[in-house]
């Protein structure tokens, strides 16, 4: 690569650092707080919450990416064209391939980063997440819940037990269960024991109080009793494994999946989906870094009034990322709209590039970057004024 290049390069590349971090830590912290329950209810350590929101982080990192870029390349290349330097890289009559050839270095770069995240880190991650939140929580009332204290499981499901002893057998056992919106149920058990996945509650020697929605109760005295924890534990009921789901599964099992296996029978328009998800979202760092070099990538005037190129290029990079995840939505419902989904990304890559070539340019349309203009400028003198009557009060 020569010189400038490598300049230019550089530049996009902490740019785009220094937009990917802070936002990928907001949306992280915000995953990771929707988890916290899982120290506060079943007593993990800080390590244990630490690991698990490990797991959280591949999952965000390739949404998260491409908008990164999009900052980093208009920023870049708009400080560039501020400070004179793109004129003179024209008036020099460098060819326009000296700007485009580091961005999309960049650009495919961070695609294959991207569908190595997607198709071998992410499904492992996911799957390990879920199989430590399942052993949290089928350990929650062996183990960890205090004795004489009553402790919320799950939302309306409470549990109270009066003794624990070796073997997970827990004595005295009270259970409310008041998830079901039109039945309330209350159980009391002498003793009960939680079998080793934690898929079930069996109660002995006791009773269950059932209110209908009529307000009637009855009341039913049992010897043995099996109280349903899977859906707290999210395993299986047969064997006690964890299930994959179609986001846990390899990128080859998605390619070849097992016509036998539970999960795909019950439903393989998942499947699909999740196949045709991964196999084009590593597509739209290049997309996005297209539309971005056809925003900012030429040069322009400091006197025209336009909407600045970051924010043209996020507003199209936010309409391209809904309008993927809608037709990957649809591949669920019918796999007539498998085609779109990869014609999307590439129909954009292919008239960035005829665009490109034939040195044309994007931007919004006038009268939408004129209203756009007219409101900021309300919006500034409004908080001038503010600020003046202020001012004058002092």
């Amino acid at each position: 690569m020569k010189l400038l290049e490598v300049y230019i390069l550089r530049r996009i590349f902490q740019m785009f650092i220094v937009a990917l971090i802070p936002v990928l830590t907001i949306i992280w912290t915000i995953q990771v707080l929707g988890r916290i329950n899982l120290v506060t209810d079943t007593g993990q350590s800080i390590g244990s919450f630490m690991l698990l929101a490990s797991f959280i982080l591949p999952t965000i990192v390739p949404v998260v990416m491409p908008f990164a870029l999009v900052i980093g390349i208009t920023q870049t290349l708009t400080a560039m064209n501020n400070d004179s330097e793109l004129p003179v890289i024209d008036a020099a009559g460098s060819s326009r391939a000296l700007i485009y050839k580091p961005v999309m270095i960049l650009a495919v770069a961070l695609a294959l980063v991207s569908f190595a995240i997607t198709n071998f880190i992410e499904p492992r991650s996911r799957f390990g997440a879920r199989e430590m939140v399942a052993t949290a929580y089928a350990d929650l009332l062996s183990s960890v819940i205090e004795e004489k204290t009553f402790r919320s499981i799950e939302d309306g499901l409470y549990v109270q037990i009066s003794q624990r002893l070796s073997g997970r057998v827990l004595k005295g056992l009270f259970v409310v269960d008041y998830r079901d919106p039109n039945v309330d149920m209350i159980y009391y058990a002498r003793e009960g024991l939680v079998d080793p996945s934690g898929t079930s509650l069996t109660m002995r020697d006791g009773e269950v109080h059932r209110k209908g929605p009529d307000g009637r109760i009855s009341i039913v005295k049992f010897a043995s009793y099996a109280f349903d924890l899977s859906s707290m534990t999210q395993s299986d009921n047969n064997n006690g494994a964890i299930p994959l789901s179609s986001g846990d599964r390899s990128l080859s099992f998605l390619l070849n999946p097992d016509p036998t296996d539970p999960a795909y029978e019950k439903n393989p328009a998942n499947f699909r989906t999740e196949l045709h998800r991964r196999l084009s979202d590593w597509l739209f760092p290049i997309t996005f870094a297209l539309i971005s070099l056809l925003i900012a990538g030429s040069t322009r005037s400091h006197r025209q009034a336009r909407l600045h190129p970051m924010v043209s290029a996020l507003i199209i990079a936010f309409i391209l990322r809904w309008a993927g995840f809608y037709l990957i939505n649809l591949t669920a419902r019918n796999s007539m709209y498998v085609p779109l989904v990869y014609l999307l990304p590439l129909g954009v890559i292919a008239g960035s590039i005829v665009m490109l070539a034939t040195n044309r340019q994007l931007s919004m349309p006038a009268i939408v970057s004129r209203t756009i203009t007219k409101v900021t400028r309300a919006i500034q003198a409004k908080f001038a004024g503010l600020r003046g009557s202020k001012g004058r009060a002092a």
